[in-house]
């Protein structure tokens, strides 16, 4: 199902695409929660290991650096 034909109010067919078909036109690499992830298993685990080889923060940096915004966007 490409594409679903929906009737506005002046009686003239109007058409939607699906979330995945619009997505894919765009040509973007970015995450997109509407698109269906299909993917081997063997895929799946290199991007999580590549997510865990970038940068980590301890928890307690992190709820010092969120605090720090947060100060910053209070002033």
């Amino acid at each position: 199902m490409l594409q679903k034909i929906y009737k506005n109010q002046g009686n003239v067919a109007v058409g939607v695409e699906e979330p995945a078909v619009a997505f894919k036109k765009t040509a973007s690499n970015r995450w997109n929660p509407n698109v269906p992830f299909t993917c081997t298993q063997e895929e799946f685990w290199e991007h999580i290991h590549e997510i865990e080889r970038g940068a980590f923060y301890p928890a307690s940096e992190t709820h010092q650096r969120v605090s720090q915004w947060l100060d910053n966007q209070k002033s």
